[in-house]
């Protein structure tokens, strides 16, 4: 879990005694080998005192995790469960089931989020921490015995407003819940069966409020929320220990990531449609990748502003840095966004009334990548915006109908393509159409670039822009590029998406414009011309197609690095470059390759998508003059479109730039 969650390099040592003081020497002797010391499966009140000699004793962090990691979790869920029903966490009376390690680290970690000690009941097996109670007493269960008349678990439920079961399962009654005061929350924790089933506890009653350590419900309390990123945080910045700071910022960075906009591929992954702050969400999911960079990032954070780290970083280099750590595609993304958010660019989107675009957009201006411009019918976006909760500010709205761009539009429409079968009619009731206006709009000056397609397919969306827009000087044809981003290396396929069965003219184009782009995104062209030929291994006018291909792009630009026509196999290995063929001017694996058509381009990508391990982005188009790039037809998610907003941030730059 340390590894998958957070990149980091854990072995189990188990220690064969029951000795405090044994224990203690043991892990303290390994401190030179450690960053840092995760407990685990330690019972009270032993973890106490193992825990708090160690931290005393050793100057590397030392947690807990049955301890910790449920009390920062749950505390991050009743931040927001609390808020939803409306409650005020001063007032709210607790019943805490369990008085063991986690009971007790549980109640001490909510009173720094404003709980009241007196409104804490807790119990133990034999029953209620009352004052006056001798039984079963020790020094850690003093510091919660309160003055009250309650015996039982029962008693102790009447009128309250938060349970808390970190005991045994099965334990808590529909009734109990009914006996509590109005919107109650029941946080049932015991692992694997929670203090009441979670199905009797949503049917007790319409207006209670449920989480479990249950990942197959709602709301799941698990402590691999927490240590891997604590720790990663804690570790970054050589953390001395993980004070109570460390540990709220951890909590109250949980609590806030789940009020924000869930990735698309996060919903999907537990079979929802869409995941959303409420009742049935206030805590994120153990593989939403976001957790890594806030909660990481909050911890080094406030290591750092209370003294505990060894050394200070630069957080904005570090966000980047926890991108990198989740892969190759998420670093490459990181740094374009970075890039676009240094200039933003105004962005047009033809379809502005999708959820998922009205989603994406607000991403993109709060991480300042673009300056959107939503086309549609203004009062049907503001309604979807009203559904999302989603909102516009910094995001432009304009109607293409309504808009005083109108016409104009239509005349410079009509004088493009009027010896092309359009009339001044025709060119004024298209101009209505979003993608005829955005279109226009770049063309105009009036945006800097376009992206859609994501509510109709690939034709149908690129043809306005192709009746629209101008190609570059010298350019004859449009192409198209993925980038295919593996575990260590990135590779950039083309033709794809456009040509169908390009000559050899075009394929030339299509590898000058390609290997110019790869330019954009700091990498050196290799070129691969690709075939089922190896330099001539098979004579057959598909093969000599390539080959011409080559010898156009090195008269053409002698500056690309280029050769083929060749084997994909061959493309990607410098070994067989080097033992076969050490003539070849590409002695180093190729990271641009170029398909002889369509068919073989698509079908590659596809299969390097869902097979190979390999993260697409794109479609990119290249050769027109300015940018525009499209979506994949009803399979974009938020991210999607995030990221190709600042692709097409990226190439208005190197236009202006140019």
């Amino acid at each position: 879990l340390f590894k998958r969650f957070s990149d980091i390099d854990v072995f189990d040592l188990e220690l064969d005694t029951q000795n405090v003081d044994e224990f203690v020497k043991a892990v303290k002797l390994l401190e030179p080998t450690f960053g840092g010391i995760n407990l685990e499966d330690i019972k009270a009140p032993e973890c106490f005192e193992i825990e708090k000699r160690l931290k005393a004793e050793m100057s590397i962090p030392v947690f807990h995790d049955d301890q910790h990691g449920t009390a920062i979790i749950s505390a991050a869920g009743l931040i927001n469960a609390i808020e939803i029903v409306g409650k005020k966490r001063d007032k709210v009376k607790f019943v805490i089931s369990g008085a063991g390690a986690a009971a007790f680290s549980c109640a001490g970690h909510y009173l720094n989020f404003g709980i009241k000690r007196e409104n804490i009941c807790m119990l133990d097996s034999l029953g209620v921490l009352y004052e006056g109670r001798t039984r079963g007493i020790n020094k850690y269960k003093e510091k919660f015995m309160v003055k009250t008349g309650d015996r039982t678990l029962e008693d102790a439920l009447k009128g309250a407003d938060i349970f808390v079961g970190l005991s045994i399962g099965n334990i808590l009654t529909q009734e109990m819940i009914r006996s509590m005061a109005e919107y109650p929350i029941i946080f049932a924790l015991a692992n694997p069966d929670p203090e009441i089933k979670y199905e009797d506890a949503v049917t007790s009653r319409k207006d209670v409020l449920v989480a479990t350590g249950r990942s197959d419900f709602p709301n799941q309390v698990n402590n691999v929320l927490g240590f891997p990123f604590i720790f990663r945080g804690a570790l970054d910045v050589s953390a001395k220990t993980i004070n109570t700071e460390m540990k709220i910022a951890a909590s109250q960075a949980l609590a806030d990531l789940a009020k924000q906009d869930v990735p698309d591929s996060i919903s999907s992954l537990y079979g929802k449609d869409r995941l959303k702050f409420g009742p049935e969400y206030i805590i994120p999911k153990p593989f939403d990748h976001r957790v890594l960079t806030s909660v990481a990032l909050a911890v080094a954070k406030a290591a750092m502003e209370t003294g505990e780290a060894q050394k200070n970083i630069n957080l904005d280099l570090y966000s980047d840095k926890l991108e990198a750590r989740l892969g190759k595609s998420r670093e490459l993304m990181r740094e374009i966004i970075n890039i676009a958010s240094n200039d933003p660019k105004r962005i047009v989107f033809p379809e502005g009334e999708s959820d998922v675009v009205i989603r994406a957009s607000v991403h993109i201006v709060q991480q300042k990548i673009a300056k959107p411009i939503l086309l549609g019918n203004l009062d049907d976006i503001r309604k979807e915006a009203k559904r999302l909760d989603a909102d516009l500010k910094g995001v432009e709205l304009i109607d293409p109908s309504t808009s005083k761009y109108h016409k104009k539009y239509a005349e410079k429409l009509f004088e493009k393509r009027q010896r092309k079968g359009i009339t001044r009619r025709r060119a004024k009731v298209n101009i209505k159409r979003t993608n005829f206006f955005g279109s226009m709009m770049v063309q105009m000056g009036d945006a800097d670039g376009i992206l859609s397609g994501i509510t109709q397919n690939y034709a149908d969306s690129i043809r306005p822009a192709l009746q629209i827009m101008d190609l570059e000087p010298g350019i004859k044809n449009v192409a198209g590029m993925y980038l295919m981003v593996f575990k260590n290396k990135i590779k950039i396929l083309a033709d794809v998406t456009v040509n169908i069965e390009p000559t050899a003219e075009m394929l030339a184009e299509i590898a000058i414009l390609t290997a110019d782009e790869a330019r954009k995104f700091k990498l050196n062209p290799q070129v691969a011309m690709l075939s089922f030929s190896n330099f001539g291994s098979v004579k057959h006018p598909l093969a000599s197609k390539v080959k011409e291909a080559v010898r156009i792009i090195k008269e053409k630009r002698p500056d690309i690095v280029v050769d083929g026509e060749m084997h994909g196999d061959v493309a990607v290995s410098t070994e067989l470059l080097k033992k076969h063929y050490p003539f070849s001017i590409l002695q180093t694996e190729a990271n641009v390759l170029i398909f002889p058509d369509l068919t073989s381009g698509n079908i590659a990508y596809k299969l390097l998508s869902k097979l190979g391990d390999a993260t697409a982005i794109g479609p990119i188009l290249m050769g027109f003059s300015n940018p525009i790039n499209l979506l994949q037809f009803a399979a974009s998610t938020v991210e999607d479109i995030v990221n190709m907003t600042a692709i097409t941030v990226l190439e208005a730059q190197a236009k202006e730039q140019k």
